[in-house]
């Protein structure tokens, strides 16, 4: 068995091995569980049956415990919810997160409903898992892991895989201990008389650590490469549709570029960035990317493993950030991706907000409401194309307000130069003296970079914006 297996996955995705595979004993639903022996950790929760827990904490009055979003990612992840729970908390509990009271309550309705797990709307702790899972005597899993879960389902590519490994052994590190439980030693111990649990756990903890360092190194390298790949391409203008997971941005780019990406109404139904050339009305060919779609409380670590997938917004001379208009949580989904932006270091980039699936909203007051919260953004429809026009053009414009109003000074005979302005910018004059031409354009600001050379002299002139 490879070392991987035995840490419960393989090429990404969950993997049963014989040693989490342990038989859990399940309690009558008229009483509390007797014992517990050991509960599947590492399986996919494919074709399982869930029940969903959400916990609102801090006691906002007013304010409900929605589950549709935890409901959406359970489907997406191939369950089939089974019933739901919530609670209201000043604070979680340090033992089980919720009150006892409500665990027991858990307890009988999971039984009783016949789930398979519980899944869980908020992060828990390690002994806060282990110990529900004593407590109930199912599979418990946070909204963590079932991101992950569903990640893992979704990647196709070598470089996702990667992505999905690196996260889900760095989410499960800290969980190791549980998968040791029965080979914990029996009866009393002394100094020196560790059990063979105990020494699995330390190699595997190493084997772990060895295999995270490698995963960061193979995508240290994709990232290079990427960012090697994403300056090549600087020779033309670059968009980036990021935003949250199903507002529509692959329908986006395929309205757009006349391309058939893979396109379905599900959480995270693509992994991958796809670029696709844009022939940009009035302007000329852009490059158009797809990115994986942000969610509420993305995991961190998932945002570091997939920082290589998102090369092509960090390098994009535009972001459009795509939302759903049709969805009643679309500002508190708009903050998240701007949130995700952030972690990422690029959120004072020139971004675009796009409200999709503008014709889905039946409410106009809601919809007057939502451009009054955000007036510079773009109301569309991808599917049926209302308000492209208006996308287009705003594209025009943004790209616009990089161009630089200048004069470059160089020798008659540098036609290099020459041509490099004709191609990237819009020449508007020449002017020769003697055996030197001062040539006033405009240009993009990202191609000035390759400009610097022996005998040329950039003056700039006041701003102006303008398309070439």
């Amino acid at each position: 068995m490879t070392p991987q297996a035995r840490l419960g996955y393989y090429r990404g995705r969950p993997a049963k091995t014989p040693l989490n595979e342990g038989l859990s004993t399940i309690p009558d639903s008229s009483r509390k569980p007797s014992a517990v022996k050991e509960i599947r950790r590492t399986e996919s929760v494919a074709s399982e049956s869930a029940f969903l827990v959400g916990v609102l904490l801090d006691n906002r009055a007013g304010e409900p415990v929605a589950l549709e979003e935890l409901e959406g990612l359970a489907e997406a992840a191939g369950t089939q919810v089974v019933g739901k729970l919530t609670q209201r908390r000043d604070a979680p509990d340090a033992a089980t997160y919720l009150g006892k009271g409500k665990v027991d309550e858990l307890s009988q309705l999971a039984h009783a409903e016949m789930a398979d797990v519980i899944i869980f709307d908020n992060d828990l702790s390690p002994g806060q898992t282990r110990n529900l899972e004593k407590a109930t005597g199912l599979k418990v899993l946070d909204r963590t892991e079932l991101i992950l879960d569903i990640f893992a389902s979704r990647a196709q590519t070598h470089e996702a895989r990667l992505a999905v490994e690196l996260a889900q052994l760095e989410y499960q590190m800290p969980r190791l201990k549980r998968m040791w439980t029965h080979l914990s030693r029996q009866g009393q111990g002394g100094v020196g008389l560790r059990g063979p649990g105990e020494k699995q756990l330390e190699v595997d903890r190493r084997l772990a650590e060895k295999r995270v360092t490698d995963l960061r190194n193979q995508l240290h390298a994709i990232e290079r490469r990427r960012q090697r790949e994403v300056a090549a391409r600087r020779s033309q203008m670059t968009v980036s549709l990021v935003g949250y997971t199903n507002a529509g941005k692959s329908t986006l780019l395929n309205a757009l570029t006349g391309s058939d990406v893979f396109t379905k109404d599900l959480l995270f139904a693509t992994l991958d960035t796809r670029t696709r050339r844009w022939q940009l009305p009035g302007w000329g060919p852009v490059l158009l990317s797809d990115t994986v779609g942000f969610i509420r409380d993305l995991p961190h670590h998932l945002i570091a493993s997939f920082r290589a997938t998102l090369e092509e917004a960090r390098q994009a001379d535009l972001l459009l950030h795509v939302a759903d208009a049709a969805n009643p949580a679309v500002s508190e989904q708009i903050a998240a991706a701007y949130k995700v932006l952030e972690e990422l270091g690029i959120q004072q980039k020139d971004t675009l907000l796009v409200l999709n699936k503008a014709d889905a909203v039946d409410d106009r007051v809601r919809m007057d409401g939502l451009m009054h919260r955000y007036p510079n953004a773009i109301a569309i429809s991808a599917r049926s194309g209302h308000g492209m026009a208006d996308l287009t053009a705003a594209v025009s414009d943004a790209l616009s307000r990089s161009f630089l109003d200048i004069d470059v000074e160089m020798g008659v005979e540098n036609g290099r130069m020459l041509a490099y302005l004709a191609a990237n910018g819009e020449v508007l004059s020449k002017t020769y003296h003697d055996t030197r031409v001062v040539v006033h354009c405009r240009i993009s600001q990202h191609f000035l970079s390759r400009m610097e050379d022996d005998g040329v002299v950039i003056r700039r002139r006041e701003s102006h914006n303008g398309r070439p």
